[in-house]
């Protein structure tokens, strides 16, 4: 009751011309919406991608051909599968809020309150992007006690960068879908037809050089190979056909086009209002 009262207050709530506790409140309430149910939200993803590790590294690594820079395949692929983790528990978790909300019609209490577009946008991508960089801890913390050596770190500030980056834009296009979906099968559409075959298609179990130039060429404007290919790179210094520089300043400007996105979606009041 007291963080309810806390967001409707503007008088008292605003420091300058943010709203920092309506717009901390939202994010608590987003973080503790999945925290709430951590067998579902975490540890699920975890174990999953800890079984893909293990059944490549069982069935495929000794016999595939040497990866770029003579890197062993676990290395290069416990990246890859950090990274889809990332991406696929951000874009749900900001997904399903919105179509929940939508669908059991509490979304009211959202927009009701003094919140502007700019802080409904942060609120929900940081608690998005906090699910998806939980997962990843979760897993980084199950591949280091595996029987095997998986990580190693070259570059800190690319897995930074590109951990942060990816979960922006995936919580971005999460809000989108959300928003967009009026039933959950629209969001199942996003999720089945964009999100997991582009994650599959950019170089997470395999290097993309090995697909030909046309495809290869063709994966290059794929945005998932820009984030997983930097997140490698932190880790392994191979980034796998990647210009690093680019894919950093490619995912610079989609996380600015993602946010302004989603703040005039918010603004509109499309799908929400009405």
């Amino acid at each position: 009751m007291t963080a309810v009262v806390s967001m409707i207050e503007p008088a008292t709530t605003r420091v300058g011309r943010v709203n920092w506790i309506g717009l901390k409140t939202l994010y608590l309430k987003e973080v503790l919406r999945f925290f709430k149910v951590l067998p579902q939200t975490v540890f699920a993803p975890m174990v999953t991608t800890l079984l893909f590790l293990i059944v490549f590294k069982v069935a495929i690594a000794a016999n595939r051909p040497p990866l770029p820079g003579a890197i062993p395949f676990e290395y290069f692929l416990a990246p890859g599968l950090i990274m889809m983790g990332i991406l696929q528990n951000s874009f749900m978790n900001s997904s399903s809020s919105l179509m929940t909300s939508k669908m059991q019609g509490n979304v009211v209490d959202v927009l009701m309150p003094p919140l502007s577009p700019a802080e409904l946008t942060t609120a929900y991508l940081l608690g998005a992007m906090t699910r998806g960089l939980v997962v990843a801890l979760s897993i980084t913390v199950g591949m280091l006690l595996m029987p095997f050596p998986t990580l190693m770190v070259r570059h800190a500030w690319a897995i930074v960068y590109f951990a942060v980056s990816g979960s922006f834009l995936l919580s971005a296009l999460g809000i989108v879908a959300g928003i967009w979906a009026e039933k959950f099968d629209h969001v199942a559409v996003v999720t089945n037809f964009f999100v997991t075959p582009l994650s599959f298609l950019s170089g997470t179990f395999y290097s993309v050089d090995r697909l030909g130039h046309f495809w290869g060429k063709l994966s290059h404007i794929n945005p998932f190979f820009f984030i997983i290919g930097g997140f490698r790179y932190g880790f392994t210094g191979e980034a796998g056909g990647l210009d690093v520089a680019q894919g950093v300043v490619a995912l610079l400007v989609l996380n600015v086009t993602a946010f302004v996105a989603c703040h005039q979606i918010f603004k509109s009041g499309y799908r929400l209002k009405s």
